[in-house]
């Protein structure tokens, strides 16, 4: 293993923070993994946390689908009396600040497709700016209740291609149709289960912990090629970015 990302709900709410702290020294000093990352929505992030963990993460990738704040409460982004536009920017500049690898991860939607967002990622300038069509998956978003009901954000590869191509003069773009998305991640649940789609639908393989490691992995239904075809493999240690800190 080269690449550990933790991910899924907010890993920085209170009660998860100092363990996901915990597991990030783990897997860079304990296990010398070349690259440790963490994907948030930015709005529990501390830098204090930065202060006491900051040396041992390679990436911190930030979920921002608006520069607006109208479309971001829509979406579902809005952080009540919080602006996520201003925490956005103070992220990166601890980013900065602590040596940590600073990245942008946008899910295009019917809420955003019409959205110039160049000037501000000109501004902020990360290493990589994710841009994924909003991607349906049975039993996962689809028929759940309020913002959760992503059928209503859904875009076609039409409108998605237009929105890159609103974009296509940012260098650090990586786009991500649903196609390219489906089954190029290993994704690990709660209860140890390789996640992969399967008709449109998310289905969970057996647990590592009951059959290994191996065994879970010949029916995770993970492309590789497809993982490779997406720019899966790029440089994800900062140690390997020389950056201009």
């Amino acid at each position: 293993m080269e690449k550990v990302n933790f991910s899924g709900g907010e890993p920085f709410l209170p009660h998860k923070g100092h363990y996901l702290g915990q597991l990030v020294h783990y897997c860079k000093e304990e296990l010398q993994l070349p690259s440790v990352t963490i994907i948030s929505n930015g709005s529990l992030i501390t830098e204090a946390w930065f202060r006491k963990y900051g040396q041992y993460l390679d990436i911190l990738a930030i979920s921002c689908d608006s520069f607006n704040e109208e479309t971001n409460k829509v979406i579902g982004r809005g952080q009540g009396n919080k602006n996520h536009v201003e925490k956005l920017m103070k992220i990166r500049s601890w980013c900065h600040q602590y040596k940590v690898a600073f990245k942008i991860n946008t899910v295009v939607n019917t809420y955003n497709i019409d959205e110039d967002m160049t000037e501000w990622m000109l501004k902020l300038n990360p290493i990589r700016w994710k841009v994924f069509q909003c991607l349906l998956l049975e039993g996962e978003n689809v028929g759940a209740e309020a913002l959760r009901q992503a059928d209503k954000f859904y875009v076609t590869e039409e409108q998605f291609e237009g929105f890159l191509q609103c974009h296509r003069h940012i260098p650090f773009l990586v786009a991500e149709s649903n196609e390219k998305m489906q089954n190029s991640y290993l994704i690990l649940d709660e209860y140890m289960r390789f996640l992969n789609c399967q008709d449109g639908a998310k289905k969970p393989s057996r647990s590592i912990l009951d059959v290994g490691v191996r065994n879970a992995l010949d029916n995770s239904g993970f492309d590789e090629g497809m993982f490779l075809t997406r720019g899966g493999i790029y440089k994800w240690s900062k140690a390997s970015m020389n950056l201009d800190w």
